[in-house]
Formats: C-alpha cells, sequence, structure tokens
C-alpha cells in the first residue's frame, strides 16, 4: 500500500487489467503469438509447450501482472526475471531457416503489440468502460511495461490506430503461419489438461479467442466460420458484458487487485479515461 508501482489504483492499466474478461484476451493474443514462426520458435526449441505448459503459462503471467500491480521493486524484479529468460532464448528455426532471438526489438513489438490489441479488444468487448482518450492512455502506459522488456519506445506505433495498423500489416506480410508447435499451443485451450486453472470455462474462452482472431489467422487455424457463427459469437460477448457487473469479486477480478481491494483504506476509486465502470 506504501508503494503503489509505476501504475496504481488510478491507472488505466489497473482499471483493464483487474478484469477477468480482458484477462480472457489473453488466449487470443497467445494464439497469434504462437503464429509468428519466430516467436514459437523459441517456445518450442526450449520445451516451454512440452512440460508442464499451463503451470509454465500462469507462472509467466504472475510475472507480467506483477510489472503492472506490484510495488516499483517487485515489477522490476518480474521484469528481470522476464528478461533473464529471453536472453537464453536465441537459435535459428527449423521451419523458416532463419535466426531467432528473444530479444529482437521486431520480435518484441509483435508480442507487445498483440496483448496491448487484445486487452482493448476483449475491454471493448466484454467492459466498455474506456473512451477514445482511455484507450489512448493505456497504450502509452504499457509502453512503459515494453521498456522494461527491453522493447525501445521508439519501436511502438504511437496511438492505438497505428498499432492496429502494424498489426494489420504483418498479418497481410505472410510471415505469420501455423505450424505444429502453434497447434500444440492452440490445444491448450481446445483441451486443456485437468489442472489447469478456470478449466470450466476454457473452452468459451477458446471459443471467444478464435472467433476475435484476424480472419486470416482463424483460416489458418483451420477454424471454420460463417455468418451465423459471427452472430453467435457476438451475442455470446454481449451476454457475458452483461453478466460481468453482476460477478462477485472473486470471479470478475483478478487475484492481484482482489489483494488491493482488501487491503485497500478507502472504498473508492476513479476512473479516468473512462465511461462508467
Amino acid at each position: 500500500m506504501r508503494d503503489p508501482g509505476f501504475f496504481g489504483p488510478e491507472s488505466v492499466s489497473w482499471r483493464v487489467h483487474r478484469e477477468v474478461t480482458v484477462l480472457f484476451g489473453g488466449a487470443r493474443a497467445l494464439l497469434m503469438h504462437a503464429a509468428h514462426p519466430l516467436v514459437i520458435a523459441g517456445a518450442r526449441d526450449t520445451g516451454f509447450y512440452e512440460r508442464n505448459p499451463w503451470k509454465r503459462l500462469q507462472r509467466t503471467l504472475m510475472l507480467t501482472y506483477a510489472v503492472t500491480f506490484g510495488s516499483r521493486g517487485e515489477a522490476l524484479a518480474a521484469a528481470e526475471r522476464i528478461n533473464e529468460a529471453h536472453r537464453r532464448v536465441r537459435g535459428v528455426d527449423r521451419v523458416t531457416g532463419l535466426p531467432y532471438d528473444a530479444l529482437d526489438p521486431d520480435l518484441l513489438l509483435w508480442v507487445h503489440a498483440t496483448l496491448v490489441d487484445s486487452a482493448l479488444l476483449y475491454e471493448e468487448l466484454t467492459v466498455g468502460a474506456l473512451d477514445e482518450a482511455g484507450r489512448q492512455r493505456f497504450h502509452e502506459e504499457q509502453m512503459l511495461v515494453a521498456e522494461l522488456l527491453l522493447l525501445p519506445r521508439e519501436r511502438i506505433p504511437p496511438t492505438v490506430p497505428e498499432l492496429r495498423a502494424y498489426i494489420d500489416g504483418v498479418v497481410r506480410s505472410g510471415i505469420l503461419r501455423v505450424t505444429d508447435a502453434a497447434r500444440r499451443v492452440a490445444e491448450l485451450f481446445r483441451d486443456p489438461p485437468r489442472e489447469a486453472e478456470w478449466r470450466p470455462v476454457l473452452p468459451a474462452v477458446a471459443w471467444w479467442a478464435f472467433g476475435t482472431l484476424p480472419p486470416p489467422l482463424r483460416e489458418a487455424y483451420g477454424v471454420p466460420w460463417s455468418g451465423a457463427r459471427e452472430i453467435a459469437l457476438r451475442a455470446s460477448l454481449r451476454a457475458l458484458r452483461l453478466l460481468r457487473p453482476a460477478l462477485p469479486t472473486r470471479f470478475r477480478f483478478i487475484a492481484p487487485y482482489q489483494a488491493w481491494l482488501r487491503a485497500r483504506p478507502v472504498a473508492s476509486v476513479g476512473t479516468p479515461g473512462s465511461r462508467a465502470a
């Protein structure tokens, strides 16, 4: 409580990342990461998705949340653990024959951009509290996270529309492809292991994740689509948005934010850059 970290409860980053329904968008981002052969190459060659992949994903997620919700010391320590892991990930991709390095700014940008884009998309679809200024503020706050993870700020498109244009450009470039390694990532959501937290809702999370992918990527993953499926997807997301405010705290908010709620000295927090939450 004495050190709110780099952001704090008044930040848009807290307001966005506290929501479990925004966390669901991480599945979409992960599918987009896996579709980049040089991003998934490092995970494949280090066996990330071979041994206890769900626990590894959970540990990575907790480190990522420590950067946002932790004290400055906790955020810096978590960022360094991520960076140290990335320093050891380099080699030659057996699919494309191209070299990869987890600290390559191009790869860091793809990972960062898809995380930010997915968070903003799921905030829009399941919460709807941010206006245009709030979305831009979130984007700018997340640039600090990117810098802590060794992505130079000048490499990041400066506005939300430019960030989305960058993603569209990568999708159109032809570099993305769904390899066997990417399909193994997809199966984590289609057929999660028994020990996976939130296992009962993961089929729905997978449905939303595949349904909100850029259409070329959804096709590459072999997901059939139609107008009827699109209508069903939008209807289910609208239902989730209507249900969200009625959810108990333990289902609506992620664990770090719940801990802050229990410890906070006052009952109200501002919502900068947003409409009613």
